[in-house]
C-alpha cells in the first residue's frame, strides 16, 4: 500500500510564516537595549521611549496575528 506524502502547509502558508517570523523578531531587537553605562545613572528617555513601550510590542502582536493568520489560511 503507497501512502502519499502530502505537507501540512503549503509554500505560501510557510511564506506567511517567515514573515511573521521576523516581524517578532524585528520586534523583539527594537525592545532590546536600554543599558547604561554608569549603573547609578536612570535615563528615563531611553528606558520608556516610543520604540520600546509603543512600536516593539505592536509589532510583536503584529507578527503573532500574522502567524495565526498563516496557521489558518487555506492552501491552494
Amino acid at each position: 500500500m503507497e501512502t502519499k506524502n502530502t505537507p501540512l502547509f503549503g509554500k505560501e502558508n510557510l511564506v506567511w510564516m517567515l514573515i511573521g517570523l521576523v516581524t517578532i523578531v524585528i520586534g523583539l531587537i527594537l525592545m532590546a537595549g536600554g543599558k547604561s553605562t554608569d549603573p547609578n545613572v536612570f535615563n528615563e528617555n531611553e528606558v520608556y521611549s516610543f520604540r520600546r513601550i509603543t512600536l516593539a510590542p505592536i509589532l510583536i502582536v503584529a507578527g503573532l496575528l500574522i502567524e495565526v493568520f498563516a496557521i489558518m489560511k487555506k492552501s491552494k
